[in-house]
C-alpha cells in the first residue's frame, strides 16, 4: 500500500485565505517595470497587456500570483520588462480597483486609459444607438399625434 506523501488534500490549498482586502501600501514603478492594462487572457498563465508606454506585451503571471490572485482583461499590473525579450513582460503585481484609481488621480496612469471596465478601449462605446434595443424612443412631439 503506498504512503502518504504529499501535504494535504484540496482543502488544504482550499483553506488558506490570506486577507488581501486588507490597505496595503501603493505600489508606484521602479525603472525596469511599467504599468499595464490587461487586454485578454491567454492560459497557461500568460496575458496580453497593453503598457503605458505603448508597447503591446505578451505578459506571464508569476509563480507567486498563480492561482491565487485572479486576473481578468482590463485589470491594471505591473509589469517587469525584459532586457533581452522586448515584446515580453512578467507580471509582477495586480493593482485592485481603488489602487488603480489613486494612480489615475496623482498622473501615474494617463487620463485617456479607462479603468474597471471590460478590455482597453474595446468595444464598450454607445455609438451605435440603440442597436438590438426592444424599445423606441419618442419625442414630444411624436406622443402628441399618436
Amino acid at each position: 500500500m503506498p504512503k502518504n506523501k504529499g501535504k494535504g488534500g484540496k482543502n488544504r490549498k482550499r483553506g488558506k485565505n490570506e486577507a488581501d482586502d486588507e490597505k496595503r501600501e501603493l505600489v508606484f514603478k521602479e525603472d525596469g517595470q511599467e504599468y499595464a492594462q490587461v487586454l485578454r487572457m491567454l492560459g497557461n498563465g500568460r496575458c496580453e497587456s497593453m503598457c503605458i508606454d505603448g508597447t503591446k506585451r505578451l505578459s506571464h503571471i508569476r509563480g507567486k500570483m498563480h492561482k491565487k490572485v485572479w486576473i481578468a482583461a482590463g485589470d491594471i499590473i505591473l509589469v517587469g520588462l525584459r532586457d533581452y525579450q522586448d515584446d515580453k513582460a512578467d507580471v509582477i503585481l495586480k493593482y485592485m480597483p481603488d489602487e488603480a484609481r489613486l494612480l489615475k488621480a496623482y498622473g501615474e496612469l494617463p487620463e485617456n486609459i479607462r479603468l474597471n471596465e471590460g478590455i482597453a478601449g474595446g468595444g464598450m462605446d454607445d455609438d451605435d444607438d440603440n442597436v438590438g434595443d426592444d424599445y423606441i424612443e419618442f419625442e414630444d412631439e411624436d406622443i402628441d399625434k399618436i
